[in-house]
């Protein structure tokens, strides 16, 4: 790890504490990947324009000028404010890069390299700095440069065009499910880069785009039209490959049911009392049940209406092996028990947030800090990297950095 500058916060555990981590992103991917960093112990300073992440406005529902948007993506973090396109701001940026370790930035190329921030000249400037740039489409070909959101994404990549119900329009998958894991493919990529270093001790550029991240999760997709030149149809529930793999009605809502194999497959037969259908020459390998899709659902169908499927049998029938589930509401979800035996829902300070899914047993992540006004540690970061008091007042009166306001009952250098 880089040295610190002198006072730094309490230590906090995680498998990356001791890593600094400045964070120039917004909106989601970027943001994501730092929230990673920073639940497993990395100290993510992230820096705002004075006017703040622009996810601040996406609400309701929002806590003054916190949207749930935001919360769900900056806990964990440092919050400060700093203008860019300044000069004065640009060397705010450097002085923090000269003791960091890890630089995450989603800018369209080219703004970086204006305001003399080119992830390529920083790793020359700082040798032993990983600098992770996320565009929409990456910086050179056809479209190179240009900008794209996960929706937007998600149409040109050609995931809506698959999802939908048969005969139905395409649907976007509701959560933003290419930003998302464009944001765990970049903490993967820094974790990378970081771990290389330890045996050359120099850092990299680590570079994603969105465009490749909903590429990468077009499986099966990809590899049934590379093998067989099937092109993906929109089936609602089901899945391309297996049968059944779909949802079903039951008297407590529509059930999914996955029988991935054929033994799985003989044991849903038997609890629904249809075990001849096991025996079907049109039912009995994986294969078969796919090619005869349509007369399995049917088939199906009417036994899980004449059984009465319902919420008990989901589980009796899971216990048995066989991969089934209500389809459940959210506020169900995150008041299920095994929610919160894993620690899933996490309630601090007044927000309740998303747990952390991946448990270390020695050094496991946690919530430490709610999500925060912009700029409530500006003076702190600053005075800790060697500002004076005057210093940031001229800072700020120039709006190169902007200082929050102190709570009441808080002296204005408290984080």
């Amino acid at each position: 790890m880089n040295s610190q500058p002198a006072g730094p916060p309490s230590a906090v555990g995680g498998a990356l504490a001791g890593l600094t981590v400045v964070d120039l992103s917004r909106m989601l991917a970027g943001p994501y990947c730092t929230q990673l960093l920073a639940d497993h112990g990395a100290r993510v300073i992230k820096v705002e324009p004075p006017a703040g992440d622009g996810t601040r406005a996406w609400g309701p529902p929002s806590k003054g000028d916190i949207s749930a948007y935001y919360a769900g993506l900056n806990r964990n973090k440092q919050h400060i404010c700093v203008d860019l396109r300044q000069a004065e701001g640009q060397a705010v940026v450097l002085r923090l890069l000269e003791s960091a370790d890890v630089l995450v930035e989603n800018f369209k190329p080219g703004t970086m390299e204006a305001w003399g921030l080119d992830p390529h000249r920083l790793v020359e400037r700082f040798p032993a700095l990983v600098c992770c740039r996320i565009t929409a489409f990456g910086g050179t070909g056809p479209m190179g440069g240009l900008p794209g959101l996960d929706a937007v994404i998600q149409a040109y990549a050609g995931i809506m065009d698959m999802n939908g119900e048969s005969g139905g329009a395409p649907i976007r998958v509701p959560m933003p499910i290419v930003d998302l894991t464009t944001g765990m493919l970049a903490f993967s990529g820094v974790l990378l880069a970081l771990n290389e270093r330890h045996a050359s001790g120099r850092g990299q550029v680590v570079e994603l785009n969105l465009m490749d991240s909903a590429l990468s999760l077009l499986h099966p997709a990809a590899a049934n039209y590379f093998m067989g030149g099937m092109m993906p149809q929109r089936i609602g529930t089901a899945h391309p490959n297996i049968a059944p793999c779909e949802s079903f009605e039951g008297p407590d809502g529509l059930v999914y049911v996955a029988g991935g194999n054929d033994s799985q497959f003989r044991e849903l037969c038997g609890y629904l009392g249809v075990p001849e259908l096991a025996d079907d020459p049109r039912f009995r390998t994986n294969p078969e049940r796919v090619r005869h899709r349509a007369a399995l659902t049917e088939s199906l169908g009417a036994a899980f209406a004449a059984a009465g499927f319902g919420r008990e049998d989901a589980l009796k029938l899971l216990a048995r092996g066989v991969p089934v589930s209500l389809v459940r509401p959210i506020d169900e979800v995150f008041s299920d028990p095994q929610v919160a035996e894993q620690g899933m829902v996490q309630d601090l300070d007044g927000f309740r947030m998303l747990g952390i899914p991946v448990k270390l047993t020695r050094t496991p992540g946690s919530v430490r800090t709610p999500p925060a006004d912009r700029g409530r540690d500006t003076v702190q970061v600053l005075t800790e990297w060697g500002w004076s008091a005057d210093e940031i007042a001229r800072l700020a009166g120039q709006s190169a950095v902007y200082v929050a306001a102190p709570s009441p009952g808080h002296d204005a250098d408290e984080g």
